[in-house]
């Protein structure tokens, strides 16, 4: 029995060496990608701050979302909030379960750096057409407070650059005004919705995802945080934008199979080839031995 013990521990110990190894190598091959991708969350936040000094508040639009929907009322309206919050912390526990899958049950269907890397590009598409739908028109903020009256739906001008690149934090995050179509909530909470979609396995979960971002959108407009319009732009333009980049990028090689090709840590090039089908069967969830298992 110990002698069994030694022997599993042995090989979970050598899947986790080289599935961090992996994820590594593609990290060091893919880090542009993710740094680009990292950095343009900066650059939106940047945006949708400066749209803030172009906001002018007025009269309410008409919203037949606001004829439908009861409105949560301000005292309230951190229940939208807390929807996202958890959508967003779902997938990434999600994605962290996901990544010890393999030490768990030997079988690791995607790889976690390319999967981000493809998520990190559905947001920058989308956010890119954001930014250019809210500053070609600033439309009056619903928000609480965004309406005439608030001493925040106006900015003072920056009396400095500064100012404006620390997009005035956490103030400036909290109560922006003026970045309305689309919803920006709806990109992230879509993006991982369709994500999981494609790449999950759990049919339940897929399910309550997609429930979860139906009443996301209901919650945000009830909470007045959006005009309904921003959020059916952000419905059909994220799923779009998922689709042509879907089209664009190669599809990421599925490891299920074992036929995939995959990216060893081989320290020299004179490795026999029994290591490299030693490090391909663990990569791939298999054990080397197959008398080992019981």
């Amino acid at each position: 029995m110990t002698l069994y013990i030694g022997r599993e521990a042995s090989k979970l110990w050598k899947r986790i060496c080289a599935e961090t190894a992996t994820e590594i190598n593609l990290l060091l091959d893919n880090w542009k990608y993710v740094l680009a991708g990292l950095f343009f969350q900066y650059i939106h936040g940047l945006a949708a701050h400066g749209v803030h000094y172009l906001h002018r508040p007025g009269p309410t639009l008409q919203d037949l979302g606001y004829f439908l929907l009861p409105e949560l009322g301000q005292d309230k309206a951190y229940i939208s909030e807390m929807v996202f919050t958890f959508v967003f912390l779902s997938f990434a526990l999600v994605r962290l379960f996901l990544d010890l899958h393999p030490f768990i049950f030997k079988s690791k269907k995607i790889y976690t750096v390319l999967v981000w890397c493809r998520v990190l590009a559905f947001l920058v598409a989308s956010q890119i057409l954001r930014i250019i739908t809210f500053y070609s028109t600033q439309l009056p903020g619903p928000n609480y407070h965004c309406r005439e009256g608030s001493k925040l739906a106006r900015l003072p001008k920056p009396s400095n650059v500064q100012e404006v690149l620390l997009i005035n934090f956490p103030q400036g995050v909290v109560y922006g005004c003026g970045d309305l179509i689309f919803s920006s909530h709806m990109i992230f909470t879509l993006v991982f919705v369709l994500t999981y979609q494609k790449y999950g396995t759990r049919r339940c979960i897929k399910q309550c995802a997609w429930l979860l971002a139906i009443i996301q959108s209901l919650l945000i407009v009830a909470s007045r945080k959006h005009y309904t319009v921003d959020i059916a732009v952000a419905w059909y333009t994220v799923n779009l934008v998922v689709f042509f980049v879907n089209k664009k990028l190669p599809e990421l090689p599925d490891r299920s199979n074992g036929n995939s090709p995959v990216l060893l840590p081989l320290s020299t090039k004179d490795k026999d080839s029994k290591t490299k089908e030693e490090n391909h069967k663990l990569l791939n969830g298999n054990s080397v031995d197959h008398a080992d298992w019981p």
